[in-house]
């Protein structure tokens, strides 16, 4: 069921909105970079019609469950999708999930400091969510950066998840998120 209401939540340059079937063409990109494939993981998502598919059953199901999910983020000059950013509720944590991906040609430019800061004042200010977690890799270096600049930090840089992938986790209290603008 689609919301009404798309746009979360915005920074300078930036919006951030609910992702919505049309997208499919462009989270079918996304989820096939290499960079997904390699910190994230393959979703088997290889065509429009399973892009669709994901973001009836993963992306559409949290945002009527839970209030919150997986968000796209996109130029506010152009509207062109960049990547997403959002809070994901995983069974294995105790709090929501921040997480991000840009396509590799939007990175370094500061984007993914700018929407994740935004998603997170999202969370604190219209959600009440006092505590963020997020999850990475032990390749991903640059993800990492990322969290720390918001005012994340490392809190176990081996934690094992149930299917036994070892990741770092990273958690932020309201107090310490900081908001960014570029």
């Amino acid at each position: 069921m689609q919301q009404q209401r798309t746009f979360v939540c915005e920074s300078p340059r930036l919006q951030i909105r609910h992702m919505r079937l049309g997208d499919a063409e462009f989270l079918c990109r996304q989820l096939n970079q290499p960079s997904w494939l390699l910190h994230i993981g393959d979703r088997g998502v290889r065509s429009t019609a399973d892009a669709e598919r994901y973001i009836e059953s993963r992306i559409l199901e949290q945002y009527s469950a839970l209030g919150y999910g997986m968000y796209l983020v996109q130029l506010k000059a152009t509207g062109a999708p960049l990547g997403l950013c959002g809070l994901v509720k995983r069974e294995f944590l105790p709090d929501p999930d921040l997480g991000f991906a840009l396509l590799e040609e939007h990175w370094g430019q500061g984007y993914a400091v700018e929407a994740a800061s935004a998603v997170v004042e999202h969370a604190r200010r219209a959600l009440g969510i006092n505590r963020l977690l997020a999850i990475t890799t032990a390749t991903n270096e640059r993800s990492g950066k990322v969290l720390a600049r918001i005012g994340f930090r490392l809190d176990n840089d081996s934690f094992l998840t149930p299917q036994g992938e070892r990741l770092r986790l990273y958690s932020a209290e309201a107090g310490s998120l900081a908001s960014i603008n570029p």
